[in-house]
């Protein structure tokens, strides 16, 4: 099947992080069991999910491992001109959930595995779950390939970087802080402590630093925006608009750049919360309540100098430059694994995660020569 063929197929298999990718793994390990390759499943605790990853090629160190999450984001609410679920061309452009983040890199990655019958270094084929929620699955996946696959010289991580070389990224921090306050009638306010107006005070002390951030970002830090970003996703609070709320929960995340700490702000807005704002709460009501939990997280991926990961990517691509991206991958993941790791891979992130997503056939094109410039490299004999 062509990449375009095999692409139709994956974005047909609704793979919403919230939902099994199992069906969508049941057809890649069909592929290539055509292809006499096995593949190894790593599963999630309740087995609803799982990592696949596999060996094309002779089982000898120095392979490279391509790197491709199979899930997807909702589309929930978003006002898609066609089916999110059907791959549909229009004007050079492939539309569907998934198109570009990331199945279509995947879908290269299968179609050429009858291009790799001469391989004299391995291709590791390593697809994920969980991974548009914090990459959440590969960590199991990473830890079995660390223990059982001959060590690869590098992981090609292919987000969409539109075949430009990142070699950096940041990471991902989430967090959910709740507020228990004391429930009152509305009209006397002060006989009650609110959580939404707690939490409202709380996302704006996040909302402070994110603008302090900013105002101080390093010049030179090589990201957009350059500096580490704090943003609140979700609110949820109150029972009624007549009742004083006693429960509120906001969800927050903080995209580190390399080097910085999101642990620290966590604990400076529970400083803030323990000296400025709980001590007023419990004059009301003892009872009252902040609490700030660590959800999931994703290392950011670190500039390595003489990295062989980057070096590889620069010489496929032909280019002399590179790039840093802001949103996190699991190229970090390998990389505190003790594998080399560089972002790279077909399509844009800007159309990622938005209604009528697509990838270009031009870079459906550009991704394909890539690979086949790496297999191409990776069946020549090395010198003696």
């Amino acid at each position: 099947m062509t990449p375009r063929e095999i692409l139709a197929h994956l974005v047909r298999f609704p793979t919403v992080s919230r939902d099994s990718n199992l069906p969508l793994l049941d057809f890649v390990e069909d592929l290539l069991r055509g292809h006499g390759i096995s593949c190894v499943r790593v599963p999630n605790d309740d087995g609803t999910k799982a990592n696949l990853y596999a060996t094309v090629g002779p089982a000898v160190p120095g392979g490279i491992v391509l790197s491709g999450h199979t899930d997807v984001v909702p589309v929930d609410g978003q006002p898609w001109d066609t089916d999110p679920f059907t791959l549909v061309e229009r004007g050079g452009r492939l539309h569907g959930r998934g198109a570009v983040d990331m199945k279509a890199f995947i879908a290269l990655a299968l179609a050429l595995v009858p291009e790799m019958k001469a391989l004299k270094r391995p291709v590791h084929l390593a697809f994920s779950y969980d991974e548009e929620v914090g990459c959440q699955g590969a960590p199991r996946m990473i830890r079995e390939i660390s223990a059982r696959v001959p060590r690869p010289a590098a992981v090609i991580v292919g987000e969409p970087t539109g075949m430009q070389v990142a070699t950096a990224h940041k990471g991902i921090a989430v967090y959910r802080t709740v507020v228990t306050g004391h429930e009152a009638h509305s009209s006397q306010t002060h006989r009650g402590v609110s959580a939404v107006s707690t939490a409202a005070r709380l996302i704006t002390w996040l909302d402070d630093r994110a603008r302090e951030r900013m105002a101080s970002a390093p010049k030179d830090s090589g990201f957009e925006p350059p500096c580490t970003t704090i943003h609140v996703g979700k609110v949820h609070g109150g029972t009624a608009i007549n009742i004083i709320a006693r429960h509120c929960e906001l969800w927050w995340d903080v995209r580190t750049l390399p080097g910085d700490d999101a642990a620290a702000i966590a604990s400076a807005l529970t400083d803030y919360a323990e000296v400025s704002l709980l001590p007023e709460m419990r004059r009301v009501a003892p009872e009252v309540a902040i609490t700030t939990e660590a959800l999931l997280g994703a290392p950011p991926l670190r500039d390595e100098p003489g990295s062989p990961a980057v070096a590889l990517a620069l010489a496929l691509t032909g280019s002399n430059t590179t790039g840093r991206v802001p949103f996190a991958t699991e190229a970090g993941l390998f990389q505190e694994a003790g594998i080399p790791a560089v972002v790279c891979g077909p399509g844009s992130i800007d159309q990622a995660h938005q209604p009528n997503e697509y990838i270009t056939l031009e870079q459906l094109d550009a991704g394909e020569a890539f690979l086949r410039r790496l297999i191409a490299q990776l069946s020549a004999r090395a010198e003696s």
